[in-house]
């Protein structure tokens, strides 16, 4: 859950708090026609491409590892894991 909190929700939702906050301690005055929508939402879409490129080049095994699929021991499932 906190996987899918800061790779998807808070890169998406980081621009508008900030224009927010922005806002506000600037006293800017004016409805909300006058908030940028459309660059708030572009600027959280390319935090959020930055978010899962980031997170797919940092994690996951290391280059020729090989793969063992779960499987069964004994009656209990044992989890797939890698082996160098």
């Amino acid at each position: 859950m906190l996987r899918i909190l800061l790779q998807y929700v808070l890169p998406l939702v980081l621009p508008f708090l900030a224009y927010l906050i922005y806002a506000r301690l600037s006293h800017k005055t004016g409805g909300m026609s006058d908030t940028p929508w459309i660059a708030l939402a572009a600027a959280g879409v390319g935090l959020m491409a930055v978010s899962l490129v980031s997170w797919g080049i940092l994690s996951g095994s290391d280059p020729g590892e090989t793969y063992v699929p779960a499987r069964f021991e004994d009656g209990r499932l044992v989890p797939g894991t890698t082996e160098p």
